[in-house]
Order: structure tokens, then sequence, then C-alpha cells
């Protein structure tokens, strides 16, 4: 207790409350352009904590991480484009509530659910990190193999109409994430003789043409859906956020749960965090039959397990130096440069200041709601702006946010490509969210299927071996199994009552 009041005492410096704020303002404003995602912010803002105390960079890092988690999904509700790849698991669901006129509530039922799952991941950083920690550990490529097909099995959940549309979009995935290098023997592979496809296709380029360039096809050609926009103050355009929040109290719960445990998994995430909780959710909704048409359950279930996932990723990354996810590994960086050198003797040598880095991200999960709110209620204006003057803006944000990453214009040419793409899916009804899921769990699941067939040298039966991994595949075996004995019972009785 003594711990975290000194380190209570550190974050309490006025300048350090400043530094946050600012940080938490460029957070959101780098959030919600579509491609610019948190890791990108926080590795862009490393060259101002070069000057900066310990508290007040880490604080910063932490404010900015939450915050941009967060603003992703402005740009997902109001305009269907996501502005960071875990935004993309319920875009369509708080853009179709949008389209009714209910942009207030997708994206307050958004903010307030990310604050409360940051709270519980910041919450179990705080009091079990060595705990999970040693769980994390405990997966080693066989377990995450597993787990990257209960990720595939939740590519199939979220298909809200036919799974078998789902299985072909969840294939397309899987395919785009093959070309490149191959993650074992470095073989090329679907290359065709491109050097630009060496590295494979970058995942941000492929994101925005999925969700944005569609939207821009169908305006040029006349057949958009203009969202419904009702000008209202702030106090209005929230109102139901409470009783909905109340309502979705188990799935929020849920989600924090999923994102926390899922984050503390090196190699996870909060892409495969908020697919995952948003499939459960829609097995569990009693409003299941309804996703996709607008419905806020998945929204408040997957956003609760997008920032519940940052503090389940800090706590292999402070306590071994083992990043859980992109983000976290800039973390670490940051934590090297500031002498706090990740590992089990962090806690004894520096506690008051690693704990002060956990608190920042409590405090950091406070600051979401009242900023998110602010922007919110700003952002609202933009769709009062003409289409003919916001598409060309958006196609620019796109075409810059494809660059910042890959720094190539086939970048840019990869985003128009997969755009195309996705339009003759979605003109076939088939749904886009299994193929991001497959290309995000695609290498993954083949790093991890290849690294443990070299362990075992080809035995099978070293995937059910240990504890851990035989759990995860009884798991998934019998997701499999049991839709289909459910299937051929329901068969079996509609042929009993005809004869």
């Amino acid at each position: 207790m003594d711990v975290i009041v000194q380190a209570a005492a550190l974050l309490a410096d006025p300048y350090v409350i400043l530094v946050m704020v600012a940080a938490s303002i460029y957070g959101l404003a780098v959030g919600s352009v579509p491609g610019l995602t948190a890791t990108m912010a926080v590795a862009l803002i490393i060259p101002i904590t070069f000057f900066m105390d310990p508290i007040p960079a880490l604080a910063a890092v932490m404010s900015l991480s939450a915050m941009a988690i967060f603003a992703g999904d402005l740009p997902g509700a109001l305009l269907r484009i996501p502005g960071t790849p875990a935004s993309a698991a319920y875009a369509d669901e708080a853009y179709a509530m949008t389209r009714k006129g209910q942009a207030g509530l997708a994206l307050g039922v958004g903010l307030v659910c990310s604050s409360i799952g940051g709270l519980v991941g910041a919450v179990v950083l705080i009091a079990a990190a060595p705990w999970l920690a040693r769980i994390a550990l405990q997966f080693s490529s066989y377990e995450k193999f597993w787990l990257a097909c209960l990720g595939l099995l939740a590519a199939i959940a979220v298909s809200q109409r036919s799974w078998m549309k789902g299985f072909l979009s969840l294939l397309l995935g899987l395919t785009i994430a093959q070309i490149g290098l191959d993650p074992v023997s470095g073989l090329m592979r679907f290359t065709f003789g491109f050097s630009d496809l060496a590295g494979g296709l970058g995942f941000i380029p492929v994101l925005i043409g999925f969700f944005a360039v569609p939207e821009l096809l169908r305006y040029a050609l006349g057949r958009g859906p203009t969202p419904t926009v009702k000008s209202q103050p702030a106090r209005r355009l929230f109102s139901g956020v409470g009783r909905e929040l109340v309502r979705q109290r188990g799935g929020i719960a849920r989600g924090s749960v999923i994102g926390t445990v899922i984050g503390s998994i090196p190699g996870a995430g909060a892409d495969i965090a908020a697919y995952v909780s948003y499939a459960v959710a829609r097995r569990l909704s009693p409003r299941r039959d309804r996703f996709g048409t607008g419905v806020p359950d998945g929204i408040a279930s997957a956003s609760a397990a997008n920032n519940s996932s940052i503090g389940g990723a800090l706590v292999p990354a402070t306590v071994f130096g083992i990043p859980g996810d992109s983000l976290t590994a800039i973390i670490i960086g940051v934590l090297f440069l500031k002498g706090l050198n990740p590992g089990p003797t962090v806690f004894l040598v520096n506690p008051e200041l690693i704990t002060a880095v956990f608190l920042a991200f409590l405090l950091a999960n406070v600051m979401i709601v009242p900023f998110g709110f602010a922007a919110i209620a700003g952002f609202q204006y933009v769709l009062r702006v003409p289409r003919s003057v916001l598409m060309p803006v958006i196609l620019g944000f796109c075409m810059v946010g494809a660059f910042a990453v890959e720094n190539t214009v086939f970048a840019i040419l990869t985003m128009a490509a997969m755009g195309l793409v996705a339009f003759v899916l979605e003109e076939n009804d088939y749904p886009l969210a299994p193929a991001i899921l497959g290309l995000v769990i695609g290498p993954m699941l083949e790093e991890n299927l290849l690294l443990s067939l070299t362990r075992a040298r080809g035995n099978l039966f070293a995937f059910v071996e240990r504890p851990v991994s035989m759990g995860l595949a009884i798991v998934v075996i019998g997701l499999c199994l049991v839709p289909l004995a459910l299937f051929l019972a329901r068969r079996l009785r509609h042929s009993d009552g005809r004869s």
C-alpha cells in the first residue's frame, strides 16, 4: 500500500497531468485518422520522450495508447472506416446504428465500455501482474496454434448471413496472409516475381482498402447510403447510453475478461480480443438475429475487450520483457530508455516507478470518458459536411494513412486493389470481417503450426500432450462438432416428423 501511495504522489505532479492531457488530445487526433494506428502514434511521440523524466514520459505513452485505441471507433461508427485495426471488429455494427440515427448511442456505449475495460485491465495489471504473467508463459507454440484456431472459429461466428460465405471470406484473408516470405524457411510465395510483394501485403493498407474504398466507390456510383444526421446538443446526443450500459453489464464484464486474458498472451493483442469478444457476444445475445443491423450488444463487449487487452498485454511486457503486441513492444523500448528494465527485478528495484506507470494507465482510462464525450460531440458535425466535400477528404486521409505505414506508393496501390476486391465481395453479400480476421490470424496460425511440427518432428499427438493445449484443443474441436451434431439432430427430427 505504501508503494501505491508513493506512486500516486509521483503521478499527482501538475506537470505530469498536463503532459497526460496533451498526450490524450494527440491520441484522439491520430487514432481518429484511418490508417494512423495507436502503435504509430506512440512511435511518433518517442523522440519527444527523450527530453522528459521517466514518469511524465511513460504517463504520456499510457494516455496516448488508451485514447488512440478508443479514437479508432469514431470514423468506424460515422464513416465505416475503422481508425485502428481493433475497431474493425464492430465497425459494421456501429455504422449500422449511425445510419439509423443512433450514432451517439453507438459511440457513447463504446466509449464507456472502453473505459470500463481499460480500468479492469489496469486493476488486474496492478493486482495480479506476476501471477498472470506465469500463466501467459505457459503458452508455447502448441497453445498459440489452438488459440489461433479459436480465432478462426470466431471469424465464422461473426458472419451474419451465411456461414459458407463467411468461410470463403476467411479463406480469402488466409490466402492474402500467405503472400511474401515463409515464416520458417524464408522462401518466397505468391510474389510472381514482384519484389514489392516480398514483405507481403501491408495490413493497414489492406484494412483501409477493405473498409474505405467500397464506401467511396458506392458514393461515386450514386449508391452510397447517407447516415441520418441529427443536430443535437451533447446532453441529448447520448440519451439512452446509461440504460443500455445497465442492460449490457454482463457483456461488458465478459469482454473485459476476454480482453485481459487474450491480451496477456504474447502475440495475440487487441485485434483478436475484439473479434473473439464480438463473436461470443453474438452467440450469447438474446438479439443475436439482429446482429449486423445495428445493435449495441457486440459493440459493448468488443470495445471493452479492446482497452482491457492493453492492460493484459502490459503484464508479460513489464514482468518478463515479452511484448504482448506491437504496441507493448514500443512501450518496452520506452521502459528501457528510461532505465526501467522490464523483468521481475523492476518490482524490487523501482517499485514506485513501475506502479506509477500502472496508475497512469488507470488514470488514462478514467480520462477517456470526458475527453471521449467531447470528441464525439464535436465529431458528429463531420456528418453535416456535404458528401461531395467529405469523400475527397476521406480519400486523401486514406492515401496518407496507407503511405505513412509502408512509406511506398505500392501501399496506395494495395489499398486500391483490395478496395476493389472488397467492393465485389460486398456487392455479392460476402462479409468482410472474416477476411480481415483471417489476415490477422493467418501469420500467427502458420508460424506456430510450422514451429510445432518442427519441434515435434511431425508427431501430431504433441499438439495435445500439454494440459493447456489439450484443454484448448477440446474447446476448438467441441465448437466444431457441437453445431454439426445439432444440425444432424434437427435433420433427423424433421425426417422422423415427415415419416
